[in-house]
């Protein structure tokens, strides 16, 4: 029997995409034979992920798991929404997120180099690609840590769609930490404070404005007055410490969170497929699709 070595099963993934078990058993299957071993997968449906290796992914789901003082935000993508319903599809993201928790890689590469049971985290997602029919992909995650004295808010909206972080600083109150986390949720601010604003940032708005102005036919000499106002309502919608919350627009989200005796510390918010393309596709060529398959 010829030796299988790691080379040749890494030439089989790369040419397949099947997951590292899957390779290696082929090529001993028809001993060591390349040619032979990417039929074999063929003829076993297992060479099938390789075909959607060029597909469009960007639907899936966003994940929040926490873990003590350990949490981590993450977004696992898939070609259409009907997967989001996949329990399979539900139940490998909250792996996938669980396992990123225990384990704390750096980077999107290193969690899919994390050994598991069945493999990588990669050959994983690679055999979830082939048994739900879709293009499955790791495409984010964030590891936030706290100490005992501060309080996690973990908020997923429509089961995942979006997926929001925070912390707040000071307090042990996590349902106040949660609904801060709902804040973020509907109202997507930038930012924590204004103070994170750059500086960068803030002069192109004055720029901005100042242009609008002029081109309102404002008298130059009351303009700077004007911008000061602008620039002042632009901080206050993108910075989450300004802004009315939501459950009580009396209040801004600093003065809620100091009432339950913390501040803000940051948020992570995830929207599922934001700044990705996505395919065009109306409904009915969807359900066709699914049926296809």
């Amino acid at each position: 029997m010829a030796q299988v070595t790691a080379k040749m099963v890494k030439e089989l993934r790369d040419m397949t995409g099947v997951g590292m078990m899957d390779a290696k058993r082929a090529l001993v299957a028809v001993d060591g034979d390349m040619e032979k071993a990417v039929d074999y997968l063929r003829e076993n449906g297992l060479a099938k992920a390789a075909k959607k290796a060029d597909r469009i992914a960007a639907e899936g789901l966003a994940n929040v798991f926490v873990d003590g003082n350990v949490a981590v935000i993450a977004e696992i993508n898939a070609e259409t929404d009907f997967v989001a319903k996949n329990d399979k599809f539900q139940n490998l993201v909250a792996s996938i997120t669980e396992t990123i928790a225990k384990k704390r890689p750096a980077t999107v590469e290193e969690a899919l180099a994390l050994e598991t049971e069945e493999g990588t985290l990669g050959d994983v997602i690679s055999t979830a690609t082939t048994v739900i029919g879709e293009k499955i992909t790791l495409r984010r995650f964030t590891i936030v840590e706290k100490t005992d004295a501060d309080a996690f808010g973990a908020y997923l909206h429509q089961g995942g769609r979006i997926a929001v972080l925070t912390v707040l600083e000071g307090s042990t109150d996590a349902d106040a930490a949660k609904d801060i986390a709902m804040h973020v949720a509907a109202i997507n601010p930038k930012y924590v404070s204004r103070e994170q604003v750059s500086a960068e940032e803030l002069e192109h708005e004055k720029k901005v404005l100042t242009e609008q102005a002029l081109n309102e036919g404002k008298p130059a000499n009351i303009v700077e007055k004007m911008i000061t106002g602008r620039i002042n309502k632009f901080l206050s919608e993108i910075s989450l410490n300004d802004q009315s919350f939501v459950k009580d627009p009396d209040v801004t989200v600093s003065q809620y969170a100091a009432s339950k005796g913390g501040s803000v510390k940051s948020f992570v918010r995830y929207a599922v497929g934001e700044g990705l393309e996505k395919r065009s596709m109306d409904f009915a060529e969807e359900v066709m699709s699914q049926v296809k398959r």
